[in-house]
């Protein structure tokens, strides 16, 4: 799952989108460049998230599987391109 989106099912945060920075058994720790960072990210249960496996962003997965140095605004970048992507699938 690392370096995929995924967006919160339950939760005060239902529906907002994430990157999945960790992967640690049943739960991960995703980041949003914006509310939830890579120096605070937030441990959610695999179980209340839904995983996009299409579009994922090749550049950000490499820097995380490489352990190269993220910043939150790639993060916030590939997120809205992301979120405009969908706009558009569900318009088109």
């Amino acid at each position: 799952m690392l370096g995929m989106f995924a967006v919160s099912k339950a939760g005060h945060d239902k529906g907002r989108m994430y990157l999945v920075i960790r992967d640690e058994g049943d739960a991960v720790y995703l980041a949003d460049g914006k509310i939830r960072t890579l120096e605070n990210p937030k441990r959610k249960k695999k179980k209340h998230l839904q995983v996009i496996k299409r579009d994922i962003d090749q550049v950000l997965m490499q820097k995380l599987i490489n352990e190269q140095k993220l910043y939150n605004e790639e993060i916030k970048h590939a997120i809205k391109i992301r979120a405009n992507k969908e706009v558009t699938y569900v318009e088109g």
